[in-house]
């Protein structure tokens, strides 16, 4: 299961970025071969870098939301205990 996310990640980042930013494709030379690897694995890079820099942010910015939602809840819980004494 994990290789297969990481394959269909792979898969689908390598689609990114030869489609957006072309530049390196291979010749038929085989020093241009090697040069486009090269500038593969760099652009698969700087996707990987950026993919786990927006996954960091967005686990952060869930656990600070974590006091907003309590307080939410408490403030609900305290008006639901009001209205239980108030109205029985």
């Amino acid at each position: 299961m994990e290789w297969g996310a990481s394959i269909k990640q792979l898969v689908l980042m390598t689609l990114l970025v030869n489609v957006f930013f072309p530049f390196g494709i291979a010749t038929a030379a085989p020093s241009g071969l090697a040069l486009s690897l090269l500038a593969y694995g760099a652009k698969l890079l700087v996707l990987a870098s950026f993919v786990v820099i927006v996954e960091t942010t967005n686990a952060k910015l869930r656990l600070f939301r974590v006091p907003d939602l309590l307080s939410a809840a408490f403030v609900l819980a305290g008006l639901s205990l009001l209205s239980t004494f108030l109205f029985q």
